[in-house]
Formats: structure tokens, C-alpha cells, sequence
């Protein structure tokens, strides 16, 4: 029984949680493109930066924010920053990215930081909506979306310190991650020895599910914030 709910999550799930993910997309974004144009300008002054440049600042730098609350700015950037660090982490757990390597390092970069950051950053914006006035605009989803969140961060940081810190059989190797990786983009899924009978498979297993979840509901979700922010700034500076 146990072997069949990994083998759900770890592969049906996994094309599940793509395809609602890629369709929640898509629906969000046609719902934005056949909403009315809006009248006026929404321009913000001054201009003193070419608008690429202008977009790629507010996006990633978040000025907003630095100027509302300085401790806020501090965690939305330092989480971004994490989860760039994270998306190419797992990138080189799917393909061999040479170019990473100028900083000599194992899978993942930043050596169990990353995760900690993530951690610590989702718990600040999670207790940050007990507080007024964030606690008026919330609703049950923005609690529920982060605590999956922080869940998929917490057992994907325990598997990989374990993993990191681990000798003999504690240890999977990259390659066994890769190839079931490959078979997932292949449509011919299959789980390599060294990761269904990992002493660690159990946590992996559950850091996949909440991950599969986190997906899922990623795009009927406040945090489509992260996709729609370039659309928001670019149009400010139109």
C-alpha cells in the first residue's frame, strides 16, 4: 500500500500537478488579456532608468517595499534570492550545468543555506499575517499555501542535509536523481533503486507531495504575484 501511495506521488501526481499548473497559467493569463484596457496612465515618475532596466529594479529589487517597511524588504529579497538558488538546484539535479560549476560545489548550491533561508523567510510571512492590517486582507488559503510551502522546504531540506551529511547508504547519488528526472520528461517513468529503497525514500516521498500540492494550487493563488509583477511593473513604466 505504501509502495503504491509513493509510486502515485512521484509520478502520476507529478504530471498531474504540471498540467494544472500549466493550465492554471494559461487561464490566468487569457483572463488578463480580454480584461478592459484600462483608461489614463498608470506611469510612475521619474523616469530615470530605461524601462527594461526600470521593470528588472522594481521587479527584483522591490524599491516599494524597501521604502514601506525595511525588515519586510529585507525578507522578500533574500527569499527571491533563495529561490533562484533553488530552481537552479534542481535544474542540476535534472541536467549536468557545467557553467554552475565555476563555484566547485555538490547539488545543491549553497550547501543546505538555501533551504534555511526559504524556511525561515515562509514562517516570517505566514506569522506576518496573524498582524494588523495584513490579517484583514488575508484569507484561509494565504495560511494554507504557506504552511504546504513551508512543508515542501522542510522535508527537502531534511533529505538533502541527510543526504549531504550521510556516508555509504545515506548517500544518492545525483546520477539516480537524473535518471528518475529523465524518465518523468521522457513519459517513461521509472524510479531507480538508489532512490526507492533510500533510507531516506519515505521524506522524499513526502517532500514530492507537498511539492506536487504547492504546484497544483500555485496559479489560483495570491502568489502568482511572481509571474504577473513583470506584466504590473512594465506597465507602470509604459
Amino acid at each position: 500500500m505504501l509502495d503504491l501511495f509513493a509510486y502515485i506521488v512521484m509520478v502520476p501526481m507529478v504530471y498531474l500537478a504540471f498540467i494544472l499548473f500549466v493550465a492554471g497559467m494559461v487561464w490566468k493569463l487569457v483572463r488578463v488579456f480580454r480584461s478592459p484596457s484600462i483608461t489614463g496612465t498608470l506611469g510612475l515618475f521619474p523616469r530615470e532608468l530605461p524601462r527594461p532596466l526600470a521593470v528588472a529594479r522594481d521587479a527584483f529589487l522591490v524599491p516599494s517595499a524597501f521604502r514601506k517597511d525595511r525588515v519586510f524588504w529585507v525578507f522578500i529579497v533574500a527569499f527571491h534570492a533563495a529561490v533562484l538558488f533553488l530552481i537552479l538546484g534542481h535544474c542540476e539535479l535534472v541536467w549536468n550545468i557545467p557553467a554552475l560549476q565555476v563555484i566547485p560545489h555538490r547539488v545543491f548550491l549553497g550547501a543546505g543555506s538555501v533551504g534555511m533561508v526559504m524556511m525561515i523567510g515562509t514562517l516570517y510571512f505566514l506569522f506576518r499575517r496573524f498582524g494588523a492590517p495584513v490579517r484583514e486582507i488575508s484569507v484561509p488559503e494565504d495560511y494554507f499555501l504557506l504552511i504546504i510551502l513551508f512543508l515542501s522546504i522542510l522535508f527537502g531540506s531534511i533529505l538533502h542535509l541527510v543526504d549531504r551529511l550521510g556516508i555509504g547508504a545515506m548517500h544518492v547519488p545525483v546520477q539516480a536523481y537524473r535518471e528518475y528526472f529523465a524518465g518523468l520528461l521522457t513519459l517513461n517513468p521509472r524510479l531507480p533503486v538508489m532512490v526507492s529503497y533510500s533510507p531516506h525514500y519515505a521524506v522524499m516521498v513526502i517532500h514530492i507531495f507537498f511539492s506536487n500540492l504547492f504546484i497544483m494550487l500555485f496559479p489560483f493563488s495570491k502568489m502568482i504575484h511572481a509571474v504577473f509583477a513583470f506584466f504590473a511593473y512594465s506597465t507602470a513604466r509604459r
